[in-house]
């Protein structure tokens, strides 16, 4: 079975690499349709420029179109509730309460103070302007 050293002999070596390969033939599945995944962003790459092969046409109804557009959506417009934590912070995003400029609570619109605009007076001296 196995040489004086502790190593396995050739006949052993190929048995174990025959159970291997049975193994591995047993757990193996063809697969022959292939599709796009739709979550995924697909780039698509152009012919080269002095190439005489005519571009492919892809018919308007195609289950491919379909997939890309659908893909291409806002996440909003995909689902109706957030997939995930950092969806949440995002989704819904019209506002919830009516916006009105007058408002001084909601709107801090820039004002100068004397304390400003001596700050500014004086960046505006030392850069020589």
């Amino acid at each position: 079975m196995m040489a004086g050293n502790g190593r396995l002999d050739l006949v052993h070596q190929d048995a174990i690499h025959v159970e291997t390969i049975s193994k591995a033939q047993r757990y193996q599945k063809l697969h022959t349709e292939f599709s796009i995944n739709p979550r995924r962003k697909l780039h698509i790459l152009p012919d080269k420029p002095m190439a005489k092969k005519p571009t492919e046409v892809i018919e308007e109804n195609s289950d491919f179109i379909k997939a890309f557009h659908k893909a291409r959506e806002e996440p909003t417009k995909k689902y109706a509730m957030p997939q995930t934590e950092s969806q949440e912070i995002g989704w819904l995003s019209t506002a919830m309460v009516a916006s009105k400029r007058g408002d001084r609570r909601l709107n801090f619109a820039r004002f100068s103070s004397d304390v400003t605009i001596h700050t500014e007076l004086g960046l505006r001296s030392s850069n020589g302007t």
